[in-house]
């Protein structure tokens, strides 16, 4: 593969960066700063809080009883460990979403019982640090032998919790508790030297967040020390020697020298997550080729329209390029969540918008749908097409998808802006307020829109004084001719809507910089930026490198890849043809799946003879609805690509 030449936004070239000129570019906006009050995504952190994350606490306390192997680990008393090795993680996780979900809807009830829960951690700890409960139970002298084991993977799941828990409540048993192990992991493997590669990654992405939040070095000093690990021929366990595959979890070759994606989906996501990290606080550009040459071989040759990534269930993961078959896809939603984790590290690193721009796909539709309207039924795998064997469920066994989707709408707050000293970076487009200190003093914004429905969005400014600062706000690419990076998808039909900004009612000075409308100038209280984005119904091809895409049309509007399902289209939907010829309306419909925007055209529909031996094609009304709204009622039939004409015909 083609290595590529990276240039962050103001340095000159990766091999000039130095201290002077920082690697990372701007800095995240804490969720805990930003207050939410958007239409769309306001209802859906109270649905997480009041639904799911009390149905994440009865299944780890009553109906999978998790939380009981934390209390036998405390006992002492020789009893068996129940369920999987990673059982561990999923509390974690649980409490994750809770510390999150407790900023935005304080609960007392919730508050003790995560109090109560943080108790049972803090008992099974073992005197030197450690804490599993699986090996705490079956026995102490195996740990730390097999790497794929997910030792360390819980421990980073429980630093993600501890900090989390901390910055919400100011509670410090369970931060304690994490420090207490990450210092024996410290002590066990990077002081002595003792080789160690995580066999599924998570901690080094922990271990970053440890260090910000306790400016212990030690902490940043261990992830990068556990990234440099990867591709030495150190690993030891099932992974290397049972499955002979150290490919599966990105450890074929040291991180600095890989160029493509490889592997199992999730691991990569939070290895190349902990890497940007890393990078950005060591102010280190030695890991950006790496970083910038994989992203685009995901991006451009092996992410879903959705922004769902892995396409393959033999390995959770990444085969060949353009493998993107749809009804068979796995696209596991804690894939998705790990790309919005990736995709905004990445944005922050460099300044460049179109790192946003996956991770607003990634959020809108390939995570999203991993949760119910509900709240209580969850997907693992999100797949593009459904013959009616595809339903949500109300658990796993392996139940890493409701936690991780529930801390990612929880923490949605950590994504919409983020600063410089000299500038604010407006990446999401939610309704919201927050109040942001840059170097000449403090900037009070705001948003109102009722997106992604509607392409309005209104930013009030207002500095405390008078002060020159730059507001970039993201153009989205799929309002400007693209509608992903790379050349994998593009619209069938250019179109002459783009995008106006206006500030006070006048179109705005700005220049473009990497994505981003920037607007520099002198701002007072009250300023008003006005954006208007276009939401024309976009249709979407495929290179044809996708040979299940070939002949097959999906549809977009604004951020949201759109579906066909049965319920709105007479029980069936594969027998439609999206022609070119068909005419699109769009209409907002709060009587259906929450409130969606449909869209609604006369479209050919192919159906059996009435003589049994004909082929009939009639034109109908069909209706497309957003894909993350999608198996909320029942199963049946639903397809993402639809075919433009007929090409084959196939008896059943």
């Amino acid at each position: 593969m083609k290595q590529l030449l990276f240039i962050p936004l103001g340095a000159l070239a990766l091999g000039q960066a130095t201290a002077q000129a920082p690697v990372r570019q701007a800095d995240p906006v804490n969720f805990s700063q930003v207050q939410i009050t958007d239409a769309f995504w306001k209802p859906k952190l109270e649905k997480v809080a009041t639904v799911t994350i009390p149905v994440c606490i009865e299944q780890s306390e009553v109906k999978t009883r998790r939380i009981d192997n934390f209390e036998r680990a405390a006992r002492k008393k020789g009893e068996k460990h129940e369920g999987m090795y990673y059982d561990d993680s999923d509390v974690y996780k649980a409490l994750e979403a809770i510390a999150y979900s407790l900023k935005n809807h304080p609960d007392p009830a919730i508050e003790k019982k995560a109090d109560e829960w943080i108790s049972k951690i803090a008992a099974a700890q073992e005197p030197d640090g450690y804490l599993n409960t699986y090996y705490t139970l079956t026995g102490l002298d195996k740990r730390w032998k097999d790497m794929e084991k997910h030792e360390a993977y819980c421990a980073g799941h429980l630093i993600e919790a501890a900090v989390a828990y901390y910055n919400t409540t100011g509670k410090r048993t369970l931060l304690d508790v994490a420090i207490r192990f990450a210092d024996h992991i410290d002590r066990y493997f990077r002081v002595p030297g003792k080789p160690w590669v995580t066999g599924h990654q998570e901690i080094e992405l922990a271990l970053v967040k440890l260090y910000r939040t306790t400016k212990d070095e030690k902490y940043l000093g261990l992830a990068d020390w556990l990234l440099q690990q990867r591709g030495h021929g150190h690993g030891v366990g099932k992974i290397w020697d049972d499955w002979k595959s150290p490919q599966y979890c990105q450890d074929d070759l040291p991180v600095k020298d890989q160029r493509e994606i490889r592997g199992h989906a999730v691991r990569a996501m939070y290895l190349y997550t902990g890497i940007a990290d890393v990078a950005a606080v060591n102010n280190d550009p030695s890991y950006l080729p790496a970083m910038q040459s994989i992203w685009e071989d995901v991006v451009h040759r092996n992410m879903y329209i959705t922004g769902g990534i892995g396409s393959s269930s033999h390995n959770e993961g990444f085969t060949v390029d353009y493998d993107l078959p749809n009804e068979s896809a796995y696209c596991e939603t804690c894939a998705s969540v790990g790309m919005v984790f990736w995709n905004q590290r990445m944005n922050l690193l460099t300044g460049d918008a179109k790192f946003a721009d996956v991770l607003e796909r990634s959020l809108y539709n390939g995570a999203l749908d991993g949760l119910s309207l509900s709240g209580n039924r969850f997907f693992y795998a999100n797949p593009l097409a459904s013959r009616g064997k595809h339903e949500r469920s109300e658990w796993f066994g392996t139940a890493c998808c409701p936690s991780n989707i529930s801390r990612l709408i929880a923490s949605l707050g950590d994504y919409i802006y983020a600063k410089s000293d000299e500038a604010i970076l407006v990446n999401l487009f939610v309704g919201s307020n927050t109040t942001i200190p840059l170097k000449k003093g403090k900037v009070h914004i705001s948003q109102e829109t009722n997106y992604p429905w509607e392409g309005g969005v209104t930013i009030h400014i207002s500095p405390e004084r008078r002060m020159k600062s730059k507001l970039m706000v993201r153009i989205p690419g799929w309002a400007q001719h693209e509608p992903a990076p790379g050349s994998t998808y593009f619209y069938l039909a250019t179109f002459k809507k783009t995008f106006s900004l206006t500030i006070n009612g006048q179109p705005a000075a700005y220049t473009m910089q990497q994505g981003y409308a920037t607007m520099e100038r002198e701002w007072k209280k009250g300023d008003v930026v006005q954006l208007e984005l276009p939401m024309d119904v976009k249709r979407v091809l495929a290179t044809d490198s996708i040979k299940e895409n070939r002949n097959r049309v999906a549809l977009q509007r604004g951020p949201l890849v759109y579906c066909v399902e049965h319920p709105d289209n007479g029980g069936r939907v594969s027998n439609i043809l999206l022609t070119d010829d068909v005419q699109f309306s769009t209409s907002y419909d709060p009587a259906l799946l929450n409130g969606v925007v449909k869209i609604q055209g006369e479209a050919p529909v192919v159906k059996p003879g009435t003589d049994g031996i004909s082929i009939q094609t009639s034109r109908q009304q069909i209706t497309a609805i957003p894909y993350y709204a999608w198996a909320n009622r029942g199963p049946g039939e639903m397809q993402v690509w639809m075919l433009r004409k007929i090409s084959d015909i196939t008896l059943q």
